[in-house]
């Protein structure tokens, strides 16, 4: 895909968010609609290695996402690259739905972990790492998904400090730093600058992107395969609620849901901003 087409997916996964969660009733907005570029890049750049047919291939990379509660733009993804049918969607969060409110592998069988409880997910994706890097001694690499607000929890320090002493070049972790969460923005509710400064400490590389340049995202991620002697993040400085000018930057949608109305305009903002891109292509 072009860059252009991969923003058009990106929206296109926006749209879908939209749905699911009027539909649902209940979810999380900002950070759904914020993390769709990286998503985007990840399943349709070229990034992730993964085979909708053959589940359980392999030489797979295993993706985790510990900030579970963005779990809509996961599946919208998900359902977008062929592992699900894009009408399951709007079964998010119903009674006996393989899409729960947060990922369970019991449900879906492409999830690597169930999610829930903030600040997990790294700790389990650096013990990934660890097996296939020192112990099965194999090529998978661990795609770590997490957020800025889980910074605020003592576990997640222990897996950077982990990974650091461990030099786990097969992970690369990507922080979605849009500076919100449920309480507020983040350096109000607890400080986290500089966040480059503290993972270089614990002996991480750290690669700085804009999370809606797709082209950017996508070169991160290559280049944190080539870094061997320590494990990567990539802080994605990203816009809550991105596309949806409404909801952009106001950390009350981390986890409120649209209207009826609400949605048709969100929907609207989203087709315009694909028209936008279309007539550039023209």
């Amino acid at each position: 895909m072009t860059i252009k087409e991969l923003e058009k997916k990106a929206n296109k996964i926006r749209e879908d968010v939209i749905k699911m969660l009027l539909e649902a009733k209940s979810g999380h907005s900002a950070g759904s609609l914020g993390m769709a570029d990286v998503f985007t890049a990840l399943y349709f750049g070229d990034v992730v290695k993964y085979n909708p047919k053959k589940i359980d291939w392999e030489e797979r990379d295993r993706v985790i996402l510990s900030n579970a509660h963005i779990c809509p733009v996961w599946y919208a993804t998900l359902a977008h690259a062929g592992y699900l049918p894009i009408k399951e969607l709007k079964t998010l969060r119903k009674l006996g739905s393989r899409l729960q409110g947060h990922p369970s592998r019991i449900h879906l069988d492409c999830m690597e972990t169930s999610g829930g409880s903030l600040a997990q997910g790294l700790g389990i994706a650096c013990g990934m790492a660890y097996n296939f890097a020192k112990i099965d001694k194999t090529d998978n690499w661990v795609w770590a998904l997490i957020s800025d607000g889980e910074m605020n929890e003592g576990s997640m320090w222990e897996a950077i400090m982990f990974a650091g002493k461990y030099r786990l070049f097969n992970i690369t972790a990507i922080m979605d730093r849009n500076n919100i969460q449920i309480d507020g923005y983040t350096e109000d509710v607890m400080p986290l600058e500089s966040l480059r400064e503290k993972f270089e400490a614990f002996n991480w590389h750290v690669l700085e992107v804009d999370g809606h340049n797709i082209d950017e995202i996508v070169d991160a991620c290559n280049q944190s395969k080539v870094i061997f002697e320590k494990p990567v993040v990539i802080i994605a400085h990203t816009v809550p609620g991105k596309g949806v000018d409404f909801i952009e930057w106001e950390y009350g949608w981390h986890g409120r849901v649209p209207c009826p109305e609400e949605a048709k305009k969100a929907i609207d903002c989203l087709r315009t901003l694909n028209g936008k891109i279309k007539s550039e292509n023209e």
